[in-house]
């Protein structure tokens, strides 16, 4: 299987921008549906963004506008572009990976350790 790495979380003020990465090693991630998923605290870990092996873009409705994911084949790398950031973006962020698009959480694998993304107001 794929693991992966989160990078890129810190402290921001509000309407600021943050670039996540999440490296790959072990496959090549465009063999997958890559997923970014986030957890507030006391809450449950939701979707915010997927993108396809052909590069569709998918993202929840609280993130559309704002967020933008992309992908690197020759970096094997999947980012998460966050602008305008809210202080209810704020949780742990995860990229995982699946074999479908999807936005099911328990349809993903391969996730990695999290990055942290905190948004003062």
């Amino acid at each position: 299987q794929v693991q992966l790495v989160e990078s890129g979380g810190g402290l921001v003020q509000a309407g600021g921008s943050l670039r996540l990465s999440c490296a790959a090693s072990g496959q090549t991630l465009i063999s997958y549906v890559m997923g970014w998923f986030r957890q507030a605290p006391g809450k449950e870990r939701e979707f915010v963004a997927r993108i396809s092996r052909s590069g569709l873009r998918y993202y929840t409705d609280s993130v559309k506008g704002r967020f933008t994911i992309s992908r690197d084949n020759a970096k094997n790398t999947v980012y998460l572009q966050m602008n305008s950031l809210k202080p209810e973006d704020t949780a742990i962020y995860y990229c995982a990976a699946a074999e479908s698009p999807t936005v099911r959480r328990d349809e993903y694998h391969s996730w990695g350790q999290g990055t942290q993304v905190t948004v003062s107001s």
